[in-house]
């Protein structure tokens, strides 16, 4: 048995959240900063830009306001597109401005950020120039990273040496599709940067590698626990002295001592890691659950269960029925049946249900098998959508709806003139808008009624009203842009609301936080704060949250507490469901990483996760969509 030492080759450490990894590291950098000011000397940072950072950012502007000065601060930035004018939306200065600069007392001229501007033939020059100003200061006192999902820091690409130096470099394709969101289209991502090298920031004094959710897990897995390899950048960083990864529990959950415990240390064996290690040990030996052997046990590291439990026979016998009782066809409670050994209750029947949709199509991409289900089986229904989900329609559709709203006008005799010149003008306004330009009023408006017009077809076609369809356009969506407002006041309150109007006896919310553009996240954490400000109810005690997940990821079968089985023609009923949303159908604005259209992804995995429980040997099932109990 190797110990955690040995397996994970920098020093990692794991915060719940990333707001509390957050908060560790802007203090971490604040005694920094204080401990250079004690002794009259600059304090270099080398700085980040992208999500990951932007909490250590606002909490270092909350520490300034209470009095932390950052007037010895010089700080240099890992990279920036080139080329990039430095005003634009998706520029690095730009970046850095919003969300740190304008807000400190850091001195203009020790502010550093590769120059996007430059011509070609002086870029060479800068580069080296900018890396002769960080060793005059005596080299980086603190580095801040994120890690990319090909591995990379900064934009050192795979293939990077570990002696590269800051230069110009070819963004890989990878790159530039994580990037496209921000540009509204790969089409529109500049195909190079510039970028401080691997060789300039191992040279630094500290390095604090960040990674916020469960996207970022595999290539953190490979990058703390792997073979060091050019092909991914961040391993270099096991050679440098004084590194430290900085993970929440969602980037984490790869790390060997985090997903098989028991590989690595003595474990205290309750029934959910029980749960998770057979689950585990069923992958490698390929066996269903009741078929493994003591030895199977034995083999693998798992000897402690059987001393503290018995037989594997015993074992496998209470994991096999606690994975059964997870299955159910009644996702509201069957009435008049005995629910002791059912996910959810038997009464009242039936329930008042609010679905909470981040997007307008969530709601039957994620479980829309469910939602059908919930319907037929008569449970009183209600779908929220909390985003107006309007940058996420493309510009000809706009152009397309306007062009109707004319001709309607026409065929029925309307104002003609202002049905023709608001054509017009939403025509104008999109010819001129330039890749990652916010959308006039008009444009936004449209697309969000195409949104909105989907969503209330799909509600039809699951069988629920209008008056049951809530649209709650949460003011922190509303920018026309992909970076988003904080979370605030306003926006928890509308969750209140309708949370305090319907009293719900079921809250089905979108539990995916691998959303690249982070509105599940977001939303999550508004449902959440709601719940928090209503427990006290006395009717919310008896109100159940259940988690799903996204186009993006699912729930490993061992974290499942619900398993809804779909039939064939209860799929096509899903299916169905989703391709109301045309808008989003064939090829959407921001499909992320993964090519398929988001009903093959939601398909694929409901599949996956049918045949992993059949894999255990449970009953065999066409498709099955997953949840994950919260309780508050």
């Amino acid at each position: 048995m190797l110990s955690q030492a040995e397996i994970e080759k920098i020093p990692t450490r794991v915060f719940q959240t990333s707001e509390e990894a957050s908060v560790f590291v802007a203090n971490e950098i604040a005694s920094l900063i204080k401990a250079k000011q004690a002794e009259g000397k600059p304090c270099v940072l080398g700085l980040a830009t992208g999500s990951t950072p932007t909490r250590v950012y606002s909490e270092l502007i909350a520490l300034h306001k209470k009095g932390l000065s950052f007037k010895n601060v010089i700080t240099f930035n890992l990279d920036e597109y080139y080329p990039m004018l430095p005003n634009s939306l998706q520029s690095y200065v730009r970046f850095m401005n919003e969300h740190l600069f304008n807000e400190l007392d850091i001195p203009k001229d020790n502010i550093h950020i590769p120059d996007g501007t430059l011509p070609k033939e002086k870029v060479a020059e800068f580069c080296k120039n900018y890396d002769a100003q960080i060793e005059a200061l005596g080299g980086i006192d603190l580095q801040i990273l994120g890690v990319g999902r090909t591995g990379h820091i900064g934009f050192n690409e795979p293939g990077s040496s570990e002696r590269t130096t800051t230069r110009m470099i070819t963004l890989d394709q990878v790159t530039r599709i994580d990037a496209a969101s921000d540009f509204y289209g790969e089409e529109n991502v500049p195909s190079k940067a510039v970028t401080m090298g691997v060789g300039t920031i191992m040279k630094s004094k500290r390095i604090i590698m960040m990674a916020w959710g469960e996207g970022k897990s595999a290539i953190v897995k490979k990058a703390v626990e792997g073979p060091i390899t050019d092909q991914i950048p961040s391993t270099f960083l096991q050679r440098h002295p004084n590194t430290l990864v900085i993970l929440d529990e969602a980037a984490s959950s790869n790390l060997t001592a985090v997903k098989t415990p028991w590989l690595v240390d003595t474990c205290v064996w309750d029934d959910k890691l029980i749960r998770k290690a057979i689950v585990w040990l069923c992958q490698q030996v390929k066996k269903p659950i009741l078929k493994l052997t003591n030895h199977d046990y034995m083999e693998h590291g798992m000897g402690d269960i059987l001393n503290e439990f018995g037989t594997a026979y015993q074992v496998n016998i209470k994991v096999f029925n606690q994975l059964q009782h997870t299955i159910t066809g009644w996702p509201g409670g069957k009435p008049n049946a005995d629910d002791s050994h059912r996910p959810e209750r038997a009464t009242p029947f039936p329930k008042r249900v609010i679905i909470f949709s981040p997007h307008p199509d969530d709601d039957v991409i994620s479980m829309g098998g469910t939602f059908i289900r919930l319907v037929d089986q008569g449970h009183e229904v209600h779908v929220a959508y909390q985003t107006s989900g309007n940058i996420a329609v493309f510009d000809d559709d706009a152009i397309r709806f306007a062009d109707f709203v004319r001709d309607f006008d026409v065929s029925f005799g309307l104002d003609k003139e202002e049905g023709e010149e608001f054509y017009k003008k939403v025509v104008k306004d999109i010819k001129e808008k330039k890749p990652g330009d916010v959308d006039s009023p008009e444009v936004m408006k449209i697309k969000g009624l195409i949104r909105r017009g989907e969503a209330k077809a799909g509600c039809r076609y699951t069988g629920i009203p209008d008056s049951q369809a809530h649209f709650l356009d949460m003011p922190f969506y509303e920018t026309g842009a992909v970076k988003k407002k904080p979370l605030g006041e306003e926006d928890i309150q509308i969750i209140v609301d309708l949370i305090e109007k319907i009293k719900p006896h079921q809250i089905y919310a979108a539990g995916d936080l691998s959303d690249p553009h982070g509105t599940h996240r977001v939303c999550l954490a508004a449902i959440f704060q709601a719940v928090d400000r209503l427990k006290n109810k006395e009717w919310i005690k008896d109100c159940y949250l259940w988690l799903y997940r996204g186009a993006w990821q699912e729930w490993d079968i061992d974290q499942i507490e619900m398993a809804v089985p779909l039939s064939p023609d209860e799929l096509m009923r899903k299916r169905r469901a989703i391709f109301k949303h045309q808008s989003q159908k064939d090829s959407a604005v921001f499909p992320g990483n993964d090519k398929r259209e988001f009903w093959v992804r939601a398909e694929d995995r409901n599949h996956a996760t049918a045949q992993g429980y059949n894999e255990l040997g449970l009953a065999e099932y066409e498709a099955m969509e997953a949840f994950v109990r919260y309780k508050f």
